[in-house]
């Protein structure tokens, strides 16, 4: 009888701890994980090192965004250029909010990314977003998001 009690304290410990971990820890279920944004994604699958270009002009709104299912919520630009209103993702919210740039409405901006299609409606995924003489970079040369990295550089 006693050895049936331990056994099933102890299989209770364990269920309780493996799933403390998997509610605490990173991934796609909350924590500091990508929360959708990382490698191997769906969304990170649109972009394409080989097709970036360069937008310029007029942030005229920030808005908050969850591109794909599953994905935490993240911070978009809406940039009006000479030709087109685009919308920039950055980044997840989690990332974007503890770094030290900011970019308000009405700033000018010059935006490195890769053109996408999201739901019908294009999209630029954000390399680098420059503002005057400071550079915010969000992704390395082949894509990779720099979630871990904080703030301005010169």
């Amino acid at each position: 009888m006693k050895t049936k009690w331990i056994a099933g304290l102890m299989m209770v410990t364990v269920f309780l701890l493996t799933a403390s971990l998997a509610l605490a820890g990173p991934g796609k279920w909350g924590g500091r994980g990508s929360g959708g944004w990382g490698m191997g994604t769906p969304y990170q699958g649109m972009y394409n090192p080989a097709s970036v270009e360069t937008i310029a002009g007029e942030v005229i709104g920030l808005e908050q965004t969850i591109p794909m299912k599953r994905m935490n919520q993240g911070l978009a630009l809406l940039v009006k250029t000479e030709k087109e209103t685009v919308t920039v993702h950055l980044g997840p919210n989690w990332y974007m909010e503890r770094l030290d740039a900011k970019i308000d409405k009405g700033d000018q901006v010059e935006v490195k990314g890769v053109r996408a299609n999201l739901a019908g409606k294009p999209i630029v995924l954000a390399t680098e977003v420059k503002k005057g003489d400071k550079t915010l970079v969000l992704r390395d040369a082949a894509g990779v998001p720099i979630w871990a990295g904080w703030g301005w550089r010169r």
